[in-house]
């Protein structure tokens, strides 16, 4: 079995090697794909030496800011090309926490997608604004109703997946480069009738660098709910055994 953990990151040299150095602790048998923007803050830097040290870690380079799903379709692409049985999306800021993974790996065994959600009872969130719980909140809440999935956190970023979801996907028709790439993907799992479980966690606000979050990410977000139903009309579900 192979865990494939894909990173992306942008500035993030006051996380990654802690991130990394967590992950490594937790004597999972992950291996951590980190993919970095270019991060003029030395991020990258920072991966390739963690690289060196950790046969378990491997870094992939683009050539500037894309996008969250830009970087995870890349990122994607190269866990299948290591073999990965299973990809695990996170973030290197630690609003992710490492001690979820060994819970979320346990749980794959019996799915098709593990959520870490916020919104299932167990789940919540730690040192966060009023504003931002009524985005997140209402954010899913005006995703289900324009959608109908049942997916009770539909932005999340934390999720494992079997290897086998991520080949039925055809990611050229997913356009959302910030965090509308994760409701599309959401969108895409209800639809191709895959068994999503949410495993309750504990979401914390960053500690450390800077959030990527910006109104304009909210908004190609909230626009693209709109039109998931008409642009996946004609895709099918996965025929079952």
């Amino acid at each position: 079995m192979l865990p494939v953990i894909v990173m992306p990151t942008y500035n993030e040299k006051e996380n990654i090697e802690r991130m990394v150095r967590a992950l490594m602790d937790l004597d999972a048998g992950v291996s951590v794909l980190i993919v970095d923007d270019n991060s003029p803050d030395g991020t990258g830097e920072i991966a390739d030496r963690l690289a060196s040290e950790f046969p378990q870690v491997k870094v992939e380079h683009r050539a500037g800011k894309e996008g969250l799903g830009p970087a995870y379709k890349r990122g994607f692409e190269v866990a299948l090309e290591m073999g990965a049985d299973y990809i695990i999306e996170m973030d290197a800021d630690f609003s992710h926490d490492p001690k979820y993974v060994p819970q979320m790996l346990a749980a794959i065994n019996d799915h098709d997608v593990v959520y870490g959600s916020r919104y299932v009872p167990g789940g919540g969130t730690k040192n966060w604004g009023w504003t931002r719980k009524v985005i997140s909140r209402g954010g899913g809440v005006y995703t289900r109703a324009m959608t109908g999935m049942k997916i009770m956190d539909p932005t999340a970023g934390f999720r494992c997946h079997r290897s086998e979801v991520i080949r039925a996907i055809d990611f050229s028709k997913i356009s959302a480069s910030g965090y509308g790439f994760q409701v599309e993907l959401s969108y895409i799992y209800t639809i191709k009738g895959f068994d999503v479980y949410e495993l309750p966690i504990i979401f914390a606000d960053r500690v450390e660098g800077t959030s990527k979050m910006s109104k304009g990410i909210v908004w190609e977000a909230m626009l693209l709910v709109g039109g998931l139903k008409r642009k996946y009309r004609d895709t099918n579900k996965i025929p079952r055994s």
